[in-house]
């Protein structure tokens, strides 16, 4: 099962999507938590909303932090994973390949949606929702807008299931078997 978790900033996403597929596997069972954003080093909040997300994760669960979310899938396509989040693998991606003077990151995209479409093992992701806010007014904040809104598309299309979560509660968008 592949599981596609959007929401807002601060929407309990990733809350959800931690006790999603904790509650989706047998107890005890190792889950691998790909986390493809920046660590907090020298930003003291983010350091702070890293370390929240880091104590609520059980001790049988590893952590990796990497941009190589595809290489990652591939390489353990039989552990349930969860990746958190794509909007910050993302940026990496941008960052990586030009992609805020022009430059393209359709082959990542497309490296990531083969390794998610591969991937064997139960599998959730977690990315920001874009289309509920206003359009960016700047052209860096409109080009993450389309790339992560077409993201997200891409990514409801080879998921078994997706939900958005408002306020901590998950509605769903494609319940699983459709």
């Amino acid at each position: 099962m592949r599981t596609l978790v959007l929401g807002g900033i601060r929407s309990g996403k990733s809350r959800w999507a931690e006790d999603a597929i904790a509650e989706a596997l047998p107890a005890g069972q190792p889950v691998c938590y790909l986390a493809p954003g920046p660590t907090g080093a020298g930003d003291a909040a983010w350091a702070d909303r890293v370390a929240e997300h880091r104590s609520r994760r059980p001790g049988h669960w590893s952590t990796v932090e990497t941009d190589d979310v595809a290489s990652q899938l591939r390489g353990a396509p039989d552990t349930p994973t969860l990746v958190d989040d794509l909007g910050a693998w993302l940026t990496g991606a941008l960052d990586r390949h030009g992609g805020w003077d022009g430059g393209s990151v359709a082959a990542p995209v497309r490296d990531l949606l083969a390794a998610i479409d591969a991937f064997s093992s139960t599998l959730v992701l977690v990315s920001p929702e874009v289309g509920l806010t206003v359009v960016p007014a700047t052209a860096s904040g409109r080009r993450f807008a389309d790339e992560l809104g077409g993201l997200n598309q891409r990514v409801a299309d080879v998921c078994d299931r997706v939900v958005l979560v408002v306020a901590g509660q998950a509605v769903p968008i494609k319940p699983s078997g459709t």
